[in-house]
């Protein structure tokens, strides 16, 4: 009777222990999240209560296993089994607590200030930072793990004196993960490029969704998502149109005629930026930037507060100056002209001869082709 009672107390005392020290934590944790709503660690730590568990059954288990004296034959086995959950869910909950504390001081920061550039930065380094966390904490699991093997720690002295060999030998084979790892730390503490930024690379524009050790994502105005090495964006240029303020100036042509009413398009200009709500307000203009034989080059300058509402702005102004163009001023779109060339001096004007023998008279009003 002791043999089974002994066991069955050990082991459900331990879990029945968990679980009631488990339930009690967390409802200290629902009560300080609803005392202190202002911020929120204590519901972040709520996301770790499963790797708590974990490590409290882990512990509570390894230490009363002997007095438990279950399946005597395998408690070697057994015990290090146990180890080894209680080192994987320590490492859990330490990642958990970390990105709890990380988080909350990220949205600290995002409510005291109010700079969305500053704020993206922030984010950036906080996201690589977790990241560099989380593989630190992992990597200190498995060694703590392996060495729980005698076998393991035998060979770890045979390792440690060809460790300068080896180190030589995996910085050659895994030189551009390095590199890129690198440029990932570059890029957090840099302030090159952060999540959020709208950036052109390759000629393609987007906004960066996702920054890695080693790799970056950007996600293009057609939903698309471009996957590129961390290294690229500092080996090579690129444009970041969020460097500094988002704010910015949008630039649309058009080819009128020379006749074109280039002060009734300024008014007009006016009229439509007025009512285009994504116009900022800072700045517009327009002027006559070059001429060619048959039309003029007219710009306007537009602003806005963002590179989305300058895309909507420019598309705007440009189809709704054209719309008007064709019916206020038709004249004022591009045509081709078609005369007779002046005579040379001291030449009789005349009749010209046309290619069907039929005479052409200078005085002939020319043809407009539109």
């Amino acid at each position: 009777m002791e043999n089974l009672l002994r066991p069955l107390i050990v082991v459900g005392g331990s879990v029945v222990l968990t679980l009631l020290i488990g339930w009690a934590t967390d409802l200290l944790l629902r009560k300080a999240d609803a005392r202190h709503g202002e911020t929120p660690l204590w519901g972040l730590l709520r996301r770790g209560r499963i790797p708590y568990q974990l490590v409290l059954c882990a512990a509570l288990l390894r230490g009363s296993y002997d007095q438990a004296r279950l399946l005597e034959e395998h408690r070697v086995g057994i015990g290090r089994t146990l180890t080894l959950v209680l080192i994987g869910a320590a490492a859990w909950l330490v990642i958990r607590i970390a990105a709890a504390v990380v988080e909350t001081s990220y949205s600290r920061y995002a409510r005291v200030h109010r700079d969305a550039a500053r704020v993206r930065r922030v984010r950036t380094q906080v996201s690589l930072i977790m990241r560099v966390v989380a593989a630190v904490v992992g990597v200190v699991a498995v060694a703590a793990m392996l060495l729980t093997f005698p076998a393991m720690r035998a060979a770890g002295a045979s390792l440690l004196a060809s460790a300068g060999v080896l180190g030589i030998v995996a910085g050659v084979a895994a030189q551009s993960t390095l590199s890129n790892m690198f440029a990932g730390l570059q890029i957090a503490f840099g302030d090159m490029v952060r999540i959020g930024d709208t950036v052109v690379v390759d000629g393609e524009w987007g906004t960066v969704e996702e920054i890695t050790l080693t790799f970056l994502t950007v996600r293009t105005w057609d939903e698309r998502r471009i996957t590129m090495p961390v290294s690229y964006f500092t080996s090579k240029p690129f444009e970041n149109w969020s460097r500094g303020t988002p704010q910015m100036t949008g630039i649309v042509y058009w080819h009128v005629d020379h006749t074109a009413p280039v002060e009734a398009m300024r008014e007009k200009l006016r009229d439509i930026l007025r009512e285009c709500p994504a116009w900022d307000g800072r700045a517009c203009g327009l002027n006559v930037t070059d001429t060619t034989p048959n039309t003029m080059q007219v710009r306007a300058l537009v602003t806005a507060k963002d590179a989305d509402d300058i895309w909507t702005v420019r598309v705007t102004v440009r189809e709704q100056m054209i719309r008007w163009l064709a019916q206020e001023h038709p004249y004022a779109l591009p045509r081709v002209n078609t005369a007779d060339a002046a005579p040379a001096p001291g030449r009789i004007p005349g009749p010209s001869p046309s290619p069907d023998g039929a005479a052409r008279r200078v005085h002939e009003p020319p043809r407009t082709i539109r």
